[in-house]
């Protein structure tokens, strides 16, 4: 009967031991990312972790799906824009391993440079706080307009003290700015976004972030209560290696590793 017990108990642990190893981790991309998190699938696979990769094109939706359980991590956002979806929803979400930064840029169809933006200039930026925040801070460094001292990196329209060329800004969804581009004089587009919609961020854009100790590098992000757990380490060493970085400086226009 002992012998029987032992038996059954080690073909249980057999079984359950891909689950106490992380088994199948469900991980939320965005559906520009594809391609780095295939690549970061079978790295992982080599170290015993299984990704499934659950794809999405709206930027509200992976923290939600992450906070109800439906995923185990996500990977496609930045710091202050976590930090916002904190105070706004509640989440308990952490960051735990850096991927990549995205300058975002400024891009026109109707002038070269900066310079030549005309008074009352009609500029599109991302709606959601704070991908508008940094837009603003983007234009502020181009010096087309002058924010609030000590606004931080969450400013609005509303915190623009000095708008010399009375720029008129038109607040858009970050995935419909490229699309609104022939509308506008310019307009601030996510990265992702620029290259889905065909422009070449650095040599389409009049104005680019600097990529140098920048506070919008993404990371992936797992619940408070994971960021222990046994699988997390796997995780961010699928991404966080040799091979993801020569794949993203050879062909991810636009962006850079942040590890």
């Amino acid at each position: 009967m002992k012998r029987w017990l032992f038996f059954v108990v080690a073909v249980l642990l057999t079984f359950a031991a891909p689950a106490l190893a992380g088994g199948k981790i469900k991980v939320g991309i965005m559906s520009d990312s594809e391609d780095v998190w295939a690549k970061v699938k079978a790295i992982a696979a080599k170290d015993g972790l299984d990704l499934d990769l659950v794809v999405f094109s709206d930027y509200l939706l992976p923290n939600a799906a992450l906070d109800a359980g439906d995923l185990q991590a996500n990977a496609f956002q930045h710091k202050p824009f976590l930090e916002n979806q904190i105070t706004a929803k509640g989440y308990k979400i952490v960051p735990v391993g850096a991927t990549i930064v995205s300058p975002i840029g400024l891009y026109s169809r109707r002038v070269k440079a900066v310079g030549d933006l005309k008074a009352g200039a009609k500029i599109g930026i991302p709606n959601d706080p704070s991908n508008g925040g940094r837009a603003l801070l983007l234009l502020q460094a181009q010096k087309l307009i002058k924010l609030k001292d000590g606004v931080g990196i969450l400013p609005t329209v509303l915190d623009v003290t000095d708008n010399p060329k009375t720029l008129q800004f038109r607040e858009i969804d970050a995935a419909q700015l490229s699309r609104s581009l022939d509308d506008l004089d310019a307009a601030v587009i996510n990265t992702n976004y620029a290259v889905e919609a065909g422009l070449k961020p650095g040599k389409d854009s009049i104005a680019i972030e600097s990529s140098v100790d920048n506070p919008y590098s993404n990371f992936i992000a797992v619940r408070e209560t994971d960021k222990n757990a046994p699988w997390v380490p796997k995780l961010v060493h699928a991404y966080q290696n040799d091979t993801i970085r020569a794949y993203i400086t050879d062909k991810r226009p636009g962006e850079v590793p942040a590890f």
